[in-house]
């Protein structure tokens, strides 16, 4: 792999190479993936092995954090790294992988070679000097992970490399820690990819659409129920959140199935949610003091997105089954940096360009074209388990040619596509003109764009997953919108309320409502963005679920201390809103008024409680149809009211008219 240079603290003159790197912060801290060794963990050892894998990755966070802040220690004594940073982490992991074994020991068959896996070694991250990155040769497609429509990037450095460093120190308060301008590559220069395998005579060809908003709420929290249940912070970076609105470290089973959802359709409380994506733009946001936020080098202006989808598909080699409730599934690997790409599934591209993909690179997109994620989750479910010791081996992708492996059957499978309106960043100066951007990672991932993932839990209702599952079995396209259940209003119906498959076909890049996701123009999705302030009504009322009080700050949800500012309780996690995630600084001029719930207007066009971001509240301001639709509807009311009176006043004239005339009558007739 290009540049991908491993070196270890004890190697001939490993402690001098360390000091430089991490001084030019061109070092990260590579440890070996303990949890992804763990295959069979038995069940009355999860909890506690769980608990211990997040001591790991805390530990590993902390010394990354060490090594940043060691630069002058490391530069006055070449060996400061070695014996002050990577000795104790490995004495401290040797221990915590102890107590991993002795808890798998105690109910189970003790796993062998484990011990093996406490040391980590110093890696170059090329932050230095923009040059080649880790695992940048990569296509991306991982092993077999279903993403035979997404080549062509291999290489696309663009000419992109010399600036580097340059501009980053201090850049977002990140100082080094990524990205840089080698972290992207200009999309036309990728080469368009193919269109993945042919679909079988028996290939399930419907589609299941459910929108959810866009986190335009703010609900956002480090944390990860699936990875690391009960352990605040367990993510070491913020995920946005939709669908459901109780997803935290403490939430159970029955806490999901009772909580709120922002899906239009109320019977889908599905949890949605993958790392946020910030602009590197100095913003001081609510996390820069929390961690996982700003402590962690997860800094920078969080931007909500544009739009997203949400699209289960069919099996190209037959039909699928219903997913068993709770079921969990993460897709991509958020240590991918120093992993490798084996469970790396990122996928980044531009409207009007999806047909290439970016695996290990961010996107530049040209003026007009939004940067779009997309997720391809796994499709191929094993029929028993609902998760998994290491997350991943109940689920599986299926092969090049549709099928599933022995023993897994077809389910449907989600396909995310998130849409971004973020301008390309001014490489030339290291973003200080157009701000650079990148999603959250764990700190020594350093914001590698190889490092997205996104995690689904299924809470459908089971008669909305039935009617999903006969959807795509029947080659119907299906809108969760359309079909049975409660249709009130959730926690975010947001900007992104749209047709929510009208327009995307399967949601993902291989179809834009014609199958073809690539022949779209770029207005494709700036057409599709205009629902940010005028498709925000779901169908049916909005309930009264404590979306009055959110004004843009993300607090409506009311659900176990998830949403709105930190709690003061120690064991509760923090769910920090962020008020101000807007998209661009021209946005911001243009919309103030609405991202914190003042302007009376964007409010009124807005459900309570789904105020959108100052970027969202400004489009939504400059819409002319969703300003006039307010505006003819009061002047509707009076122009009804007038056309009533109208024959009233004239009854009334006539009628005086006759008391007259019959007083008149009467008193001649008296005469």
């Amino acid at each position: 792999m290009a540049a991908n240079v491993y070196a270890s603290a004890t190697e001939d003159g490993g402690g001098e190479e360390s000091g430089q790197w991490a001084n030019s912060a061109a070092a990260t801290i590579d440890c070996p993936d303990v949890g992804s060794e763990l295959t069979d963990v038995p069940e009355g050892a999860r909890g506690d092995v769980d608990n211990e894998l997040a001591a790991l990755d805390r530990q590993t966070a902390e010394a990354y954090q060490r090594l940043q802040n060691s630069a002058q220690a490391q530069q006055q004594d070449g060996g400061f790294a070695e014996n002050a940073i990577m000795n104790p982490l490995k004495e401290k992991r040797a221990a915590t992988i102890e107590r991993i074994a002795i808890a798998i020991d105690r109910v189970g068959d003790r796993p062998e070679g484990l011990d093996s896996l406490a040391s980590c070694t110093l890696r170059e991250t090329g932050n230095d000097d923009g040059g080649d990155q880790g695992d940048g040769d990569q296509n991306g497609d991982g092993a077999g992970q279903d993403q035979g429509d997404q080549q062509g990037q291999d290489g696309q450095q663009s000419q992109n490399g010399q600036q580097g460093q340059q501009g980053q120190q201090g850049n977002g308060g990140q100082a080094g820690n990524g990205p840089v301008a080698a972290d992207f590559a200009d999309i036309t220069s990728v080469q368009p990819g193919g269109q993945g395998g042919a679909q079988g005579q028996n290939a399930s060809r419907g589609s299941f659409t459910t929108a959810c908003g866009v986190n335009a709420n703010g609900v956002f929290n480090s944390d990860n129920v699936i990875v690391a249940p009960g352990v605040s912070n367990g993510a070491h970076h913020f995920h946005d959140y939709v669908g459901n609105q109780a997803n935290n470290a403490f939430a159970s089973d029955e806490d999901l199935a009772a909580a709120e959802t922002s899906c239009a359709n109320q019977d889908d409380k599905s949890s949605y949610f993958w790392p946020v994506l910030r602009l590197q733009n100095g913003t001081v946001e609510q996390d820069a003091n929390s961690p996982g936020g700003g402590i962690e080098g997860n800094a920078g202006e969080i931007v909500t997105p544009k739009q997203v989808t949400m699209t289960f598909v069919g099996s190209p080699k037959g039909e699928v089954a219903e997913m068993p409730r709770l079921l969990r599934i993460i897709t991509g690997d958020a240590k991918a940096f120093v992993n490798g790409p084996a469970n790396a599934n990122a996928s980044w591209s531009c409207t009007g360009f999806e047909d290439r993909q970016l695996k290990d690179k961010y996107p530049l997109c040209p003026d007009g074209s939004d940067v779009v994620r997309t997720f391809k989750f796994q499709s191929c479910w094993d029929g028993r388990n609902i998760d998994s010791a290491n997350h991943r081996t109940h689920v599986a992708f299926a092969a090049a040619d549709g099928s599933c492996p022995g023993g897994f059957r077809a389910i449907p499978q989600l396909v995310q596509r998130i849409v971004y309106d973020v301008d390309a960043p001014s490489l030339q100066d290291g973003g200080r003109t157009t701000p650079l951007f990148a999603v959250d990672s764990f700190p020594e991932q350093v914001h590698k764009p190889i490092t997205d993932h996104g995690d689904f839990i299924n809470v459908f209702d089971e008669g909305l997953m039935r009617e999903m599952v006969d959807c795509i079995n029947e080659g119907r396209e299906c809108d969760a919108a359309d079909l049975g259940g409660d249709q009130g209003g959730g926690g975010d119906q947001g900007q992104d309320q749209e047709q929510p498959g009208g327009d995307q076909g399967d949601g993902g890049d291989q179809n834009q409502g014609d199958g073809q996701d690539q022949g779209q123009d770029q207005g494709q999705d700036q057409d599709q963005g205009q629902d940010q302030g005028q498709d925000q009504e779901p169908p049916g009322d909005q309930e009264g679920q404590n979306q009055d009080q959110d004004k843009g700050q993300g607090q409506n949800q009311g659900e176990d201390g998830d949403v709105g500012e930190p709690t003061d309780k120690a064991d509760t996690p923090k769910t920090l809103a962020s008020p101000k995630a807007t998209q661009r600084e021209r946005d911001k001029d243009a919309g103030q008024s609405g991202g914190d719930g003042k302007d009376d207007e964007a409010a009124d066009q807005t459900p309570a409680g789904n105020i959108p971001s100052a970027a969202g509240a400004g489009q939504a301001g400059s819409q002319d149809s969703e300003g006039s639709t307010g505006s003819q509807s009061a002047a509707g009311d009076l122009a009804d009211t007038g056309a009533e009176m109208w024959p009233a006043a004239l009854g009334g004239v006539l009628a005086l008219c006759g008391v007259v005339l019959l007083r008149r009558v009467r008193r001649g007739a008296i005469r």
